[in-house]
């Protein structure tokens, strides 16, 4: 009976072990994401994505994602899956993002909505829980976002987190705590952490000054004063600007008509400047006056920042001016350790082979190019051999025309 109750509890310690997987997208059955995902009618331009493993990947199959198509273009679809709350849960969202058309402006990120979200009318005023995600547009602006919307407005974080910006497939994590923390990891290699209330401004601050609390009058946070005995010297007040002692007045200077004849100033080198006295520190020097802090009144601590009631739907809502991002790899889940095997099941079996094969395509473009290089390099001696000659024989037909007569 006792065997039977351990062999009972490791059974229970396995099973409450296992993760929870919410949501789970990796593109393998073809064409049948089609189901899946349902593309926002909002506006009726918005651009088009289509199943590929793009010009280059590790493996054409288990590589195969949704990209953009269309360049200068928005775009619109979502997918759902069955409601949960993180309450008292880690949350993590993590997919892989790659931009192999050398991207120069556009969104590469994602948003978590609630399940209530109408899909068809999914646009960029639509009101999320979460927008996580890379984000590029020329050379100022490459940056992680991290986006929670919180009591009905969007907050962005004040840590500056940079994407990757170059061609390849990269793996894009975030990890929220029911300890109100939070990580994000690319690549499975952490690049921020921190709390969710230092990093947003979420609250009110803990502590604000005091109103009623002055700088006293007699307080002085001068450093520096000016030395009493010291004294301005005698012959320092010499003018900036002097007569030019060898200017003479030209010859043809009418008086009457060109007015009273004055010499040309020219900086004199006599001049020492204002004079300052020196400076000696401050014997009553008290610092810089702090102002004295006290509890803010509308300060309300919030264990909750980390929770939502509900997750039910991912989208993709995004602007790009070049069109060729592939979207992969997606997972919600409330496990670390499980984002971080997926992640290297996924993204870590083909992120190798997928640079290679790509080293490869650009030393044949390389060679190719040297061949084009070499072929009208020929091409010109050609032509230019071909000048050559006719300009012989018109040489020629010319003397032998001139020996004639």
């Amino acid at each position: 009976r006792i065997m039977k109750v351990v062999v009972l509890l490791c059974v229970l310690i396995i099973v409450s072990a296992d993760p929870t997987i919410f949501f789970k997208e990796t593109f393998e059955d073809g064409e049948g994401w089609k189901e899946r995902w349902i593309q926002s009618t909002h506006k009726s331009d918005y651009g088009d994505f289509k199943l590929t493993a793009g010009e280059f990947y590790g493996d054409e199959e288990k590589d195969k994602g949704l990209q953009t198509s269309e360049n200068a273009k928005f775009y619109a679809i979502s997918t759902k899956f069955d409601s949960f709350s993180n309450k008292d849960a880690t949350f993590v969202v993590q997919f892989t993002v790659k931009h192999e058309q050398k991207i120069d402006c556009g969104g590469g990120y994602v948003k978590l909505f609630p399940s209530t979200l109408d899909q068809k009318e999914m646009s960029g005023d639509s009101q999320y829980n979460i927008m996580f995600g890379p984000d590029i547009c020329g050379p100022g602006t490459k940056k992680v976002h991290v986006i929670f919307n919180y009591n009905g407005e969007n907050h962005l974080i004040k840590r500056d987190i940079r994407c990757k910006d170059d061609e390849y497939t990269h793996l894009y994590t975030l990890i929220v705590r029911p300890d109100n923390t939070y990580e994000v990891k690319i690549d499975n290699k952490k690049e921020q952490s921190g709390s969710l209330e230092d990093d947003w401004d979420f609250l009110p601050p803990k502590t604000i000054p005091d109103p009623e609390a002055k700088k006293p009058e007699d307080w002085d946070d001068r450093p520096k004063i000016d030395d009493p005995e010291d004294e301005k010297p005698e012959d320092w007040d010499e003018p900036e600007y002097i007569s030019d002692p060898d200017a003479q007045k030209p010859e043809d200077w009418d008086d009457d008509t060109d007015g009273e004849w004055e010499p040309p100033m020219i900086p004199n080198p006599e001049y020492k400047g204002d004079w300052k006295p020196k400076q000696i520190d401050n014997p009553e020097y008290k610092g810089e006056w702090i102002h004295p802090e006290i509890p803010n009144p509308d300060y309300k601590e919030d264990t909750n920042l980390y929770a939502y009631d509900d997750f039910g739907v991912l989208g993709l809502d995004l602007w790009q001016v070049k069109a060729g991002t592939i979207f992969d790899n997606f997972l919600i889940t409330d496990d670390e350790e499980y984002a971080t095997t997926f992640g290297d099941e996924t993204w870590g079996q083909t992120k190798d082979p997928e640079k290679k094969m790509k080293e490869a395509q650009d030393e044949a473009e390389r060679k190719l190019r040297e061949k084009e290089e070499e072929r009208r390099k020929e091409e010109e001696e050609e032509e230019e051999e071909e000048d050559e000659d006719l300009t012989d024989m018109f040489e020629e037909e010319e003397e032998e025309e001139e020996e004639e007569e």
